[in-house]
């Protein structure tokens, strides 16, 4: 790593930004729209699933399915985006997300069952894997450096908002309409953005003709997927009805699958990585991994799994804590976090601009003492805390979030060389599926040992201390993040920080 590449984090490093040429801003508000739609149909999902169970005829166990499968497919394709927007051109690959992801809500929309509907899921999935790694990628490669932040936080905003309004907008549709016109609201978004998109959207940078290894993408599956799905069987056996000898079994099914999936995951995960290091000398790699050469990329990306397991584990817990243990109703726990989301949102271009000009310590240090602290915090609540109090609580730390998300993404992908933007967006994607899968496995494995374990005292303040106990896993893990806010820097504008050898 050269010394001269990377800025000290806390002074000023530019004052002036480059103006985006009006096309480049249209290719990216474009792929901000489409990204939108698609976080936006995916936080949809969890207030449906209990409307889905009774609308179907299915299990508890079937009706999760739906999500697993959504988690399971991510897991599979994001690895393979890095090859893929290299191979075609930006217009062929937004094309191929958005028809995927349009066809896919199509079938949802005139799924006559269940097992129509996860098909639609698994095709949804594989149009929304690709949307994130195109837009991170296409950000670094029209952006100039020192613009970098402002840009990217406004995909704060996409990411927070579509969170906010999916599952506002989802129970108002159950309530009214029915589980369909979830996916009938979203169809024709996803359609105009398709058609305008493949009208408008310009090819940016340049494509390679490397060869698709097959046995690098099967590797990939298993590796990535195996992982994902195992995690997903943690706690599997949570549900608390059925009879003792039932909720045996299906706790050990549970742990058998989630032993076997977990075996295979590594094993193939570790021949994809030999796999990838023996093809990338000759730059066929499915997804180089060079980019972990560069040492402030590989500290973002370990910065960015940690605080991904506990965020996501943490916005899982939350609303269970809510419902379980306050008694709030869905609509009334949707109205608890939206602050949270909205401040969120609405925090992510000031935040950008922040790092723009200073860098990345003034906003990662902070941030992740905000979120420690708030995450400590959490492990005090209890059945009878006043609903204000969780409210402040949890805008709190999104704030604190904010501050750590953007830096994250601008720095990590910052300090690779442009050809390298592709891999490292893919890598940054996968790493949030797969921590972010860790965190609500283990977190509501947790919250649901601690269920059991305090049975005897009622059964909201059962929910409410397995809740504080997940929180309390969350905030021993982010105190990690507090050290990685003082060695990441922000790289410097003019170079690349990677001295990557073919």
């Amino acid at each position: 790593m050269h010394a001269n590449a990377l800025s000290t984090g806390s002074v000023p490093t530019s004052t002036g930004a480059a103006a985006v040429p009006r096309s480049d801003t249209r290719v990216i508000w474009l792929l901000l729209g489409a990204a939108f739609v698609a976080i936006l149909n995916e936080t949809t999902m969890g207030v449906a699933i209990p409307h889905l169970i009774t609308d179907l005829g299915i299990t508890a166990v079937l009706a999760q399915w739906l999500t697993t499968a959504f988690m399971l497919t991510m897991a599979v394709v994001i690895p393979i985006t890095g090859f893929l927007l290299q191979r075609l051109t930006t217009r062929q690959v937004f094309v191929t997300a958005m028809s995927l992801f349009s066809a896919g809500t199509l079938i949802a929309v005139l799924a006559p069952g269940f097992e129509v509907l996860l098909v639609a899921r698994v095709v949804q999935a594989s149009g929304t894997a690709i949307m994130m790694p195109l837009l991170m990628t296409t950000i670094m490669t029209l952006v100039a450096p020192q613009s970098r932040g402002r840009m990217m936080g406004r995909v704060s905003i996409v990411m927070a908002l579509a969170p906010a309004i999916g599952p506002t907008m989802s129970g108002f549709l159950l309530d009214t309409l029915g589980w369909r016109w979830i996916f009938g609201v979203v169809l024709p978004i996803a359609i105009v953005a398709l058609v305008v998109g493949a009208r408008w959207i310009r090819n940016v940078g340049s494509q390679t003709h490397a060869r698709v290894d097959v046995l690098s993408i099967v590797l990939s599956a298993f590796g990535f997927g195996g992982i994902v799905f195992g995690l997903s069987q943690i706690g599997g056996g949570g549900s608390h009805g059925g009879s003792t000898a039932d909720a045996a079994a299906a706790s050990g099914m549970s742990t058998a699958t989630f032993v076997i999936s977990l075996v295979v995951g590594v094993a193939a995960l570790a021949a994809f990585i030999w796999r990838q290091l023996r093809l990338q000398r000759r730059n066929d790699a499915l997804l180089d991994l060079r980019v972990f050469r560069s040492a402030n990329f590989s500290l973002s990306v370990g910065h960015f799994a940690v605080i991904s397991l506990a965020f996501f584990g943490t916005i899982t817990v939350l609303p269970l804590f809510a419902q379980n243990a306050m008694g709030l109703s869905p609509l009334v726990t949707g109205l608890v976090v939206l602050p949270g989301s909205l401040a969120m949102g609405l925090a992510g271009p000031l935040i950008g601009r922040i790092y723009d000009r200073w860098g990345t310590r003034v906003l990662l240090l902070p941030g992740s003492i905000l979120v420690v602290a708030l995450l400590w915090l959490f492990t005090t609540l209890t059945e009878n805390t006043p609903v204000w109090e969780l409210v402040v609580t949890q805008t709190l730390l999104s704030i604190g979030l904010a501050l750590s998300f953007t830096p994250l993404f601008t720095a990590s992908l910052g300090s690779l060389e442009p050809r390298f933007y592709s891999h490292g967006s893919a890598i940054v994607s996968t790493v949030q599926q797969v921590a972010g899968a860790a965190g609500i496995a283990v977190m509501i494995t947790i919250m649901n040992a601690g269920f059991e374990a305090n049975a005897a005292a009622g059964e909201q303040a059962a929910w409410a201390a397995g809740a504080r106990q997940a929180f309390l896993f969350a905030a021993i893990v982010a105190i990690p993040t507090i050290v990685g806010a003082i060695l990441i820097r922000k790289p410097a504008d003019a170079v690349g920080e990677v001295p990557m050898g073919h």
